[in-house]
């Protein structure tokens, strides 16, 4: 099935196996669409960037980021690994506390942050991230935190997507150099004891440069601070954006390589800097789940025109948004006759009433017939969590699978759930 699948992927006698477990099984218990994840694939991916990275310096931090997937599960999976979490809302902080995360191993990196929501973070007892003067000066009117971070904006952006780069001039996120001394000193003299320093340049990079580059440049911010407050920083945090292979031409990133570059630059920074011994955190998401997932889908039309030949499946962009909103490339394969070789070209296209529901463009695949069930790849991180009830479509099933075992870890919504919360004025009825 080519280098870049992950290794819980399987040709059992031309059926797809994840983790042990048939995926014609799975979608005849649990019906379609359906997202599976492997539980082996999620703790080896955590255990090998955590082991390369412990090669070069003793004080890490993994930060999960769990917007790239907060399924409850996934969060229990990697509390247990011992990760941190990068949080970007309350309802992931809630979820992290609920999986058993500890509140002091929680990193709140909001953007356009309201006051309630500062209070809700303040009682949930997280670090909190700063990412403007204006969340800064209401923290402080509210609390005195113990420790404090300040996102800055190190003016490198790199990603996948225009709509994943997450620093530069026309970016939204964090503070600009020229005020980094004042956040800091304003923090100071409230009252803040420790700091932390962060950013976070873009997503899916499988370039090691930009992270360098925006380092060296985030550890200059840094030391400027340290020289004119004469603070220290608990953690340094270089955010997350490793990158993940998609398409058969994608190489992976080189994680010993990515480990020994960034660490060296960090060590060698930090000393001649004299900042101390600060933990080195990284926040991968992508790069932890991606692989560890797959979406599964039944053909229900095939249609042919002049022009096309289409494939409809019923997973739409209400189910997987990324091609739609991105551009993205999943890999996808005919789940149930993997042995067949490909021989025609099509279109995999969703039943939502949009033109743009489109999965996959001329995507070369065995010849197809309705009841055929897909795989759609790399499908762990931002599937789900971008999932929506659009065309009032009731949202998908997810299922956990380890070592030949399987458990439903999320019900499919049912139609009477599109009714919930929703109320008719008296004046209507």
């Amino acid at each position: 099935m080519g280098a870049i699948f992950s290794g819980v992927l399987e040709n059992r006698d031309g059926i797809l196996h994840i983790d042990g477990v048939s995926t014609i099984r799975l979608a005849e218990e649990f019906d379609v669409p359906l997202y599976v994840l492997s539980e082996n694939r999620i703790r080896e991916n955590f255990r090998r960037l955590r082991e390369s990275l412990l090669k070069y310096y003793g004080k890490i931090r993994i930060y999960y980021s769990a917007k790239a997937n907060t399924n409850i599960a996934v969060l229990k999976i990697l509390a247990d690994e011992g990760a941190y979490l990068d949080a970007v809302s309350p309802g992931e902080v809630f979820l992290a506390l609920k999986s058993g995360f500890q509140p002091e191993k929680i990193l709140f990196t909001g953007t356009s942050v309201r006051d309630d929501e500062l209070k809700f973070l303040i009682n949930s007892g997280v670090t909190i991230n700063i990412d403007s003067l204006s969340q800064l000066k209401r923290l402080l009117n509210f609390y005195i935190p113990k420790i404090l971070s300040v996102r800055v904006n190190p003016e490198i952006g790199a990603g996948h997507h225009e709509h994943v780069i997450t620093a530069g001039r026309n970016s939204k996120f964090g503070i600009w150099e020229t005020d980094v001394v004042e956040a800091y000193n304003m923090a100071l003299e409230a009252g803040v004891e420790k700091f932390g320093i962060h950013m976070h340049i873009g997503s899916g990079i499988l370039e090691i440069e930009p992270f360098l580059l925006a380092a060296e440049k985030l550890l200059k911010i840094a030391q400027n601070v340290h020289e004119k407050l004469g603070l220290t920083f608990e953690f340094i945090d270089f955010g997350g954006g490793l990158g993940v292979p998609y398409r058969p031409e994608d190489k992976p990133l080189d994680l010993n390589s990515f480990a020994e570059k960034m660490l060296n630059l960090f060590k060698c920074r930090i000393e001649e800097y004299h900042l101390g011994k600060p933990y080195f955190c990284l926040e991968p998401g992508r790069f932890i789940v991606c692989d560890a997932g797959i979406l599964l889908t039944r053909v229900n039309t095939l249609k042919v025109t002049p022009f096309k030949k289409f494939i409809g499946v019923d997973a739409g962009f209400n189910t997987l948004i990324r091609p739609a909103m991105y551009g993205s490339h999943h890999p996808i394969v005919v789940a149930n006759r993997l042995h067949e070789q490909e021989e025609d070209v099509y279109d995999v296209v969703g039943p939502l009433c949009e033109s743009g529901d489109i999965l996959a463009r001329d995507r070369k695949l065995p010849k197809v017939f309705e009841g055929d069930l897909l795989a759609i790849l790399n499908a762990g991180a931002y599937g789900f969590s971008m999932s929506s009830q659009y065309n009032s479509r009731p949202r998908c099933a997810e299922v956990l699978v380890n070592k030949g075992k399987y458990a439903l870890i999320r019900e499919r919504e049912k139609i009477e759930d599109l009714l919930r919360g929703q109320l008719i004025p008296e004046w209507l009825k």
